[in-house]
């Protein structure tokens, strides 16, 4: 098996069309970096919360679910945002796998460190996109035109 490769168009798609994300890990600590990340994200980007974590609050006016499998039915969650150890990543990338076509996920996105080759094999298999270790915030810059870039000069 070949190590995954983030591709920047379904960055740039994920990152551009607003939609919901589930954010495996974010709870109500705003020391945690899902919760930062994920403010920027509903500012931003326009992105719609669905907390994912076992504390299930409610975070940045969003109802918390404490698994995928918790989240009702009809709602639609584009993208499984994990902000989870390596180690745990696996077992949440095989719930949304079981939940894709119940919530309608397109697509899985594995934070700055997270890292398993495997479960990004077995997503991709299934028919997800998958970015991995990697961040919103880190990306979102470089696809933009002008962002970052427009300092070089020649």
């Amino acid at each position: 098996m070949s190590p995954h490769h983030n591709d920047p168009d379904v960055i740039r798609d994920l990152l551009h069309t607003p939609a919901a994300w589930a954010v495996v890990g974010l709870g109500d600590n705003p020391d945690r970096t899902a919760y930062r990340v994920s403010l920027w994200l509903q500012r931003e980007l326009g992105i719609r919360l669905v907390p994912v974590h076992p504390s299930a609050a409610t975070v940045h006016g969003a109802t918390g679910y404490k698994t995928l499998a918790d989240i009702p039915d009809g709602m639609v969650v584009k993208v499984v945002d994990c902000f989870v150890n390596s180690s745990r990543v696996g077992a949440v990338v095989d719930e949304a796998i079981a939940e894709r076509d119940r919530l309608g996920i397109e697509a899985l996105w594995l934070q700055l460190g997270v890292i398993d080759e495997d479960a990004a094999a077995r997503a991709e298999a299934a028919g997800l996109a998958v970015v991995m270790d990697t961040c919103p915030k880190i990306e979102y810059p470089r696809i933009q035109p002008g962002d970052g870039a427009s300092a070089v000069t020649d």
